[in-house]
């Protein structure tokens, strides 16, 4: 599919070009947004709603124009919402320290989930899906293991549902580069 297809099918809604979209845009955003935050996390919740808002309006985005071009002015903007907001708050940095010891305490205990997933023989997947960064996580099993819908994730998770389905279309990919790996 080339990238002028791909964003007239996505204005007319269609989810495999917003994911080809995606898929191709994905790094160049992110690798942007990681030299002007110089962190992982916000670098990826800010791709994520790049993504999330490019989406919601691509009707907007003139064809005339380098569709990345388009992209990086989005984030660009999303970028200074967010140093706008960080510096009105009080802002609080967990060590790296504190985030291991947490990470591994969520890695050490099994959910209930994790057992029935283990009796049903799918512990090799829930092996993978942990290895997901825990945003991801949350929305993999709130969609398919909680069975919520698009919208009552949104609410849980207090996200618009447009970043809801760029995670979770963002899990799948990871998870299935994840799931390849141990194919090589």
């Amino acid at each position: 599919m080339e990238i002028k297809d791909a964003i007239k099918k996505a204005k007319e809604n269609n989810q495999y070009a917003f994911s080809f979209l995606l898929d191709n845009f994905w790094n160049h955003v992110y690798g942007y947004l990681l030299k002007r935050t110089r962190n992982e996390n916000d670098a990826e919740d800010i791709t994520i709603q790049t993504f999330s808002r490019a989406f919601d309006k691509i009707e907007s985005f003139d064809e005339r124009y380098k569709f990345e071009t388009w992209l990086i002015t989005v984030a660009k903007n999303i970028h200074v919402d967010f140093l706008r907001k960080r510096k009105s708050r009080i802002y609080h940095d967990t060590s790296e320290e504190d985030e291991d010891r947490i990470y591994g305490i969520i890695d050490e205990s099994p959910t209930p989930e994790d057992k029935i997933i283990t009796e049903q023989n799918l512990a090799k997947l829930l092996k993978d899906i942990k290895k997901l960064k825990p945003h991801y996580q949350e929305v993999i099993n709130l969609r398919y293991f909680q069975e919520l819908s698009y919208d009552e994730i949104s609410k849980k998770i207090d996200e618009p549902m447009s970043n809801v389905k760029v995670k979770l279309l963002r899990a799948k990919k990871l998870l299935a580069e994840i799931i390849q790996q141990h194919d090589v």
